[in-house]
């Protein structure tokens, strides 16, 4: 039986006549039907055995079933193999007997399109361009004004010393300086957070 499996994988790999080669499937699938029903009735035998014997011919018989089972499960297996083969090969005659031929209308699509998104991309990277020249302008604008107020201030608490301003008076003016310090860090925290957005939105 293992020789005639061997046969089978010899036509698969041999430009054999199909008809030798279904012939020797069936015989092959006989002979495995043929094995298991012979496993079938030595079952049933068994019990006409004698007990002293019965054990030996019980492992014989399991013996038997499971040879009979792995060329069973071979059969199918080449089997599969072989029609997945034959499927394989047809695949194969219709894709190379498929005739591919030009498109230039869709060529020319792909080419406008291609080019339509590199100066989308570059318009995309000049605007990130200017909105970073323009974040850092006024960051710089920023810090400016923030030197000038710290001037004031320091301006006007000498003039307060000089003038002799009470003392709430005093605290009126560095609260006011304290509101505009909160003010422009906002402003600077908001301006940031804008051109984060942006970048990431055009990116």
């Amino acid at each position: 039986m293992g020789l005639q499996l061997h046969n089978l994988e010899i036509c698969e790999s041999t430009p054999l006549c199909a008809f030798i080669e279904y012939t020797m499937l069936c015989y092959a699938a006989q002979s495995v039907n043929t094995v298991c029903g012979n496993c079938e009735k030595l079952d049933i035998l068994l019990f006409k055995v004698p007990p002293t014997q019965r054990q030996n011919a019980k492992m014989n018989c399991d013996q038997l079933k499971y040879d009979s089972r792995h060329l069973q499960a071979a059969l199918m297996s080449w089997q599969q193999k072989r029609i997945r083969k034959q499927v394989e090969a047809s695949e194969r005659e219709q894709l190379l007997g498929r005739q591919f031929t030009a498109n230039p209308d869709l060529t020319t699509i792909n080419i406008d399109y291609a080019l339509q998104q590199q100066n989308s991309l570059y318009n995309v990277h000049q605007g990130v361009d200017e909105m970073l020249q323009t974040g850092s302008g006024t960051l710089e604008s920023l810090r400016n004004q923030r030197s000038t107020l710290k001037g004031a201030h320091r301006r006007i608490v000498d003039m307060a010393n000089t003038l002799g301003l009470s003392t709430h008076t005093m605290r009126l003016i560095e609260r006011r300086v304290l509101e505009d310090k909160y003010i422009l860090i906002s402003g600077m925290v908001i301006t940031l957070f804008v051109i984060v957005l942006v970048i990431v939105y055009f990116t």
